[in-house]
């Protein structure tokens, strides 16, 4: 199984969009002190998920998420899952 996710950052007020085998072990590299986009807060939570079967289509849908560019219509699928 393969997981398309969302996390977000409270301290910087931002998403991130991944895909991953393990999401929960991707979650912790997230929140570690390291270099990169998702370095140095330690708050990120995921805030959405899908599951797929093949590692080419969470790929897929993460590809299209980030191309939509858009902070509304990510919030708009985030609450779409929750409700």
């Amino acid at each position: 199984m393969f997981t398309t996710y969302i996390l977000y950052s409270a301290s910087r007020n931002k998403y991130y969009i991944g895909s991953t085998s393990d999401l929960v072990k991707r979650l912790a590299k997230h929140n570690t002190n390291h270099k990169g986009f998702t370095g140095k807060t330690g708050d990120r939570k995921i805030v959405y998920a899908e599951t797929f079967e093949l590692k080419e289509q969470a790929s897929k849908r993460e590809k299209q998420i980030k191309s939509w560019k858009s902070r509304t219509a990510i919030e708009k699928l985030i609450s779409s899952a929750s409700s």
